[in-house]
């Protein structure tokens, strides 16, 4: 498979949640052919299987980020969590590109009844953590819902040092976190794609630069790593940060902006180019505990095809640069 002919054969050769992506950001398919593939998100593979779980009230399994029932259950205190719930799933058939008109009136079915775990709040009004939150913003977006107010949130809640952090809001870390960061940040990436609203812009720059300022992968006070995580690759990440899916929304952060690759990437890219396989693909690392609707990639240690397609997209739009620009 080391031949870009045959890795892209391999690639093609996918889920549709997945071949449409290939087609657009590594094959340069035209339009109308992507486009064709990923209206099948709707009627084959994953998404179709996602679409037909859902319940009469909108949600999955019946809980807005947990199941119903869920912390009565012996699976509380199993590892992980389960990844089946509302949240999880639509985020789920967001990134893969199914057409939110598929899904008809889920959104006022959630404002109806869904309720976070958390305090019994309001599903489209989000609650106290960040990534949660992020999650909706871009979710509520996509399905048309006013998230002006979730918006809000992130402004208000971003940290000095222009992070944010799930811990903050119950008073345990006044820092910025690697993970709870990049979601807030493709949260409101996502947001402004599908909105067109730039308020969050300013922001979003701001929590990149923290990012950036850390080269995405070291500790501002030693310089340090700041954990195995962040080269530890695997798909579906969930909410679990590592420099590969960071510079993924570094990419698509440069196409919204139009703007050339920071320069304080380059390190993030070299972690990237070094976790290659002689086969030519990236394997699969550690997927995250907890119960799940099907397997969406291959087991650990194999090729993955997600993970593949995901660093030779970044790599391409690196290599593509003339000139990564220097810090801003």
């Amino acid at each position: 498979m080391t031949d870009a002919d045959g890795l892209l054969a391999w690639l093609r050769n996918a889920d549709p949640a997945l071949r449409w992506q290939v087609e657009r950001d590594l094959a340069d398919a035209p339009p109308s052919v992507w486009q064709a593939t990923r209206a099948r998100v709707a009627t084959e593979g994953h998404g179709a299987r996602l679409l037909r779980e859902q319940g009469e009230d909108g949600q999955w399994e019946g809980g807005a980020y947990f199941p119903a029932g869920f912390f009565d259950s012996p699976e509380a205190r199993a590892p992980g969590q389960p990844w089946t719930a509302t949240t999880w799933t639509l985020k789920d058939l967001r990134e893969w590109g199914l057409d939110a008109a598929v899904l008809g009136d889920t959104a006022e079915r959630l404002r109806r009844n869904s309720r976070w775990e958390y305090d019994d709040l309001p599903y489209w009004d989000g609650e106290i953590d960040v990534c949660i939150n992020s999650f909706t913003l871009a979710t509520g977006a996509w399905l048309g819902v006013d998230m002006s107010g979730l918006a809000q949130w992130f402004r208000d809640h971003q940290l000095a040092d222009g992070g944010w952090n799930c811990e903050a809001e119950e008073g345990r870390s006044s820092r910025g976190s690697f993970h709870s960061t990049l979601n807030a940040l493709r949260g409101m990436l996502a947001w402004e794609q599908i909105t067109g609203d730039p308020a969050l812009r300013e922001t979003r720059h701001r929590g990149e630069e923290y990012l950036l300022s850390r080269r995405l992968a070291f500790r501002a006070s030693t310089g340090e790593p700041v954990g195995d995580f962040v080269t530890e690759f695997v798909y579906p990440n969930r909410h679990r940060y590592s420099v590969l899916a960071a510079l993924d929304h570094f990419r698509a952060a440069a196409l919204v902006d139009g703007v050339a690759p920071d320069a304080r990437l380059r390190e993030a890219i070299d972690m990237v180019r070094d976790a290659r396989a002689p086969d030519g693909t990236w394997h699969q690392g550690t997927p995250l505990a907890g119960r799940v609707w099907f397997d969406i990639d291959v087991a650990e240690g194999q090729p993955s095809p997600w993970l593949t397609m995901i660093a030779l997209r970044v790599l391409r739009w690196w290599d593509a640069a003339a000139q990564p620009q220097p810090p801003r």
